[in-house]
């Protein structure tokens, strides 16, 4: 079979295979072996938020300090907060593309995130009341689940997955009431695990969004195994999502994707062929796809940070860079016909903070765009999918 513009026969094809997949074979071929990610003894809680973060926003919260103060109102406003909210649970969560069909999709991840922000309003307020909401949420959905199918179903379980065990471990190790937390370990280790663990060759974001479901479930569930896969799936998939200049003429690809020519990588790439530093594989798509695969970069670095191994610094390039890029346009500037023929569709969503507090406060990076759109945003809400309230957690967090 011919491999199109990009040559003639088998040998430069293969040549060019491994010239583009350079990254993966980076560390090896320098004869440097990567570290184990997996911590010898996990921190708890450990997914997206730690201890010293709650204590910090409790603090900043009970002080009627802003901006968390009126990002604590408006978390607390939601429908996610609410004491009378009566979990959904199905055995088989249907999704199809675009969620359609939509057979408990939507209540699974607004259960998921409800039982997060519940988890939130325990800790700030010390109110039990929304503790055992959110263990009501979370017992329930282990009792039934049993499968997540059709097209969506790895999108989706990562998307719930992310949500489940930020609010397990806020529960688990500051409540400490949950009878059922180990069947609710059982469900992530057989219902969701296994669906994210391995990753996807579909859009960046698909994959970056099962691989925080697969960290996050890996802490909860102290499973080191996993989590060293998931940081090994991590480590190939940000550089074949954010392009910076020094990759060369072409994006970086993920280990195991079958992009071996440039046709298929532009291709990939929604059909852009000129690249730019903060570039990502899906910006032509549209913003919004891109912010979802922001998001779970800067989580999954997160997660990392708190469990003694960060990430930030592998990835802190192309994330200031991609967070930089996208957010200028969003703010106004001018599209050049150059990026995606001139036109830019939709909005990141409330993405920003995480990766903005990590790189600018803790790292010290200049971002003045991802600044001035972050604070344009807050307070940060939530994106109804696995974002959920990120000025509150992390606007200015030192910890």
């Amino acid at each position: 079979m011919r491999t199109g513009t990009i040559g003639r026969g088998f040998g430069l094809a293969t040549a060019l295979a491994a010239l583009i997949t350079g990254i993966s074979m980076a560390p090896a071929a320098a004869g440097r072996a990567v570290p184990a990610a997996a911590p010898a003894a996990f921190t708890h809680p450990g997914v997206l938020v730690s201890r010293p973060q709650l204590d910090f926003v409790r603090a900043k919260v009970q002080a009627g300090a802003q901006p968390w103060k009126g990002a604590y109102d408006r978390m607390m406003a939601s429908a996610y907060a609410s004491l009378s909210r009566t979990a959904k649970p199905r055995a088989v969560v249907e999704c199809g593309s675009y969620s359609n069909p939509n057979y408990g999709c939507t209540d699974e991840r607004e259960d998921a995130i409800a039982a997060y922000t519940l988890s939130l309003a325990w800790y700030i307020t010390q109110d039990g009341r929304y503790a055992a909401k959110a263990v009501e949420i979370m017992d329930a959905w282990s009792a039934v689940i049993q499968d997540h199918t059709n097209s969506n179903a790895p999108l989706q379980t990562g998307w719930a997955g992310s949500s489940w065990p930020r609010a397990a471990e806020i529960i688990k190790y500051t409540y400490g009431s949950w009878p059922n937390a180990g069947r609710f370990a059982t469900m992530l280790r057989d219902v969701y695990l296994p669906k994210v663990i391995n990753g996807s060759n579909s859009n960046g974001n698909w994959e970056l969004s099962m691989t925080e479901a697969a960290i996050g479930i890996s802490v909860f569930l102290e499973d080191r195994t996993s989590y060293d896969k998931a940081v090994t799936k991590f480590r190939g998939r940000v550089p074949a999502y954010i392009y910076v200049t020094a990759d060369g003429s072409l994006p970086k690809v993920a280990p195991g994707s079958g992009l071996d020519t440039r046709d298929k990588i532009i291709n990939y790439w929604q059909g852009q062929s000129t690249f730019m530093d903060g570039l990502s594989q899906e910006t032509c798509r549209d913003l919004t796809h891109t912010g979802y695969g922001l998001s779970a970069i800067s989580h999954i670095a997160e997660t990392s940070r708190i469990q003694g191994q960060d990430l930030y610094p592998e990835i802190a390039d192309r994330l200031r860079h991609a967070l930089g890029l996208h957010a200028k346009y969003q703010l106004g500037t001018a599209v050049p016909s150059s990026l995606c023929g001139g036109s830019l569709k939709d909005k990141l969503g409330p993405v920003t903070e995480v990766g903005f507090n990590a790189l600018h406060n803790r790292m010290g990076i200049a971002m003045t765009n991802t600044q001035a759109l972050t604070e344009q945003q807050r307070p940060a809400g939530s994106n109804n999918l696995f974002v959920a309230w990120e000025t509150l957690t992390h606007a200015d967090n030192p910890n």
